[in-house]
Order: C-alpha cells, then sequence, then structure tokens
C-alpha cells in the first residue's frame, strides 16, 4: 500500500452535522482497508456553539490523532474557516458552505471549493443534510476515502432508523457528486 496519509478538519456551529461527517469519512475509509482516527471537539455549548472534528486516514499506524495541518478543510460557517484555514497545508483543499461562510482568503496554493450546500439541502427538502451534500463532494474531489465505501457507509450509518431518510441522505451524496463533476472536474 505505501505511506498513504490523508487529514481531515471539518469544523461548524453543533447541529450542522460536522461530527457526523467526519464519522462518515472514518467509517468509509476503514471500510477501504485504512487505519483512521476521528477525534471530536465540542465548543461550550453544543447547538448553536461551535463543532469540529478531526480525521486522520494512513495506511502506517497513527501515533497521534491530533492534526496540527490538514489536508482538507471542510468549513460548515464563517468563523470555521477563519479558525482553520492556516492549518490548511499547501495543495489541500478548502470546502465551504458558501451559503453560510465565504473566502476573501489570499491563499493560492490551496483549491478553494465553494458550495451551495445548504441551498440545495433545502431543495431536496432537509436542510439538515448539508453536510452530506458535501460528503458527496468531498468523496468526488478527494482521495480520503473512495466514492463507493462513502455511498455504503452513507446507506448503512445513516438508513439505520428510517429507510425514507437513507434515500434522502443518498440523494444528497448524489447531488454533491453531481456538482463536483460539473464544476470541479475536468
Amino acid at each position: 500500500m505505501g505511506d498513504f496519509t490523508r487529514t481531515l478538519i471539518a469544523a461548524g456551529f453543533g447541529g450542522q452535522g460536522v461530527l457526523m461527517l467526519g464519522q462518515l469519512v472514518a467509517h468509509a475509509a476503514m471500510r477501504d482497508g485504512h487505519n483512521v482516527a476521528w477525534i471530536p471537539s465540542y465548543g461550550p455549548e453544543m447547538r448553536g456553539g461551535t463543532a469540529n472534528c478531526c480525521v486522520i486516514v494512513s495506511d502506517e499506524e497513527i501515533g497521534s490523532p491530533l492534526v496540527s495541518i490538514a489536508d482538507i478543510l471542510v468549513a460548515m460557517n464563517k468563523p470555521s474557516v477563519l479558525k482553520f484555514e492556516p492549518k490548511l497545508k499547501s495543495n489541500g483543499i478548502l470546502l465551504y458552505d458558501e451559503d453560510l461562510a465565504s473566502y476573501e482568503g489570499a491563499r493560492s496554493d490551496v483549491t478553494v471549493v465553494p458550495v451551495p450546500a445548504s441551498s440545495i439541502a433545502r431543495e431536496l427538502g432537509d436542510a439538515r443534510i448539508a453536510n452530506i451534500v458535501v460528503l458527496g463532494v468531498l468523496a468526488e474531489l478527494s482521495d480520503i476515502a473512495t466514492v463507493e465505501s462513502c455511498e455504503i457507509v452513507v446507506r448503512e450509518v445513516l438508513g439505520k432508523k428510517k429507510a425514507a431518510l437513507a434515500e434522502l441522505n443518498l440523494r444528497a451524496f448524489a447531488r454533491g457528486r453531481e456538482l463536483a463533476k460539473e464544476v470541479y472536474v475536468g
């Protein structure tokens, strides 16, 4: 396998599903046969406070689960863009919900990916699935986990309670992938 290692920071307000997004990436990467660490971090107030998590995916044993510099930053709000953008490594991906954040940074060494995640989620019928739209974009644009494993994990993890929710989440994932292909690939 070699020395494959990818790091992700996902951040946003509590209740936006950033911890779930990190868990889904971690589960998918495990399905792909990698070692994984997932560490959540909460602000003082859960809902409305800030939440973030770090995910490390590697072929090697993971010594420290802390991410000081990330390959990928997913920011679901403006404070998260501002706080974590300095931790994004050169040639990294900054993926953010452009309905709730913007990026005026001057870095030309990162790929900036604005996604209208909240708008798409509302269009699909549930504002809470913006994180799954973002997961679809992330799966298409990065190699942290395969698209196939992400899709299986969305079905398995988010379909446990209600089949209807599984379908909605799969539609959100597919929309994210389509957007990535239309706008950012090729």
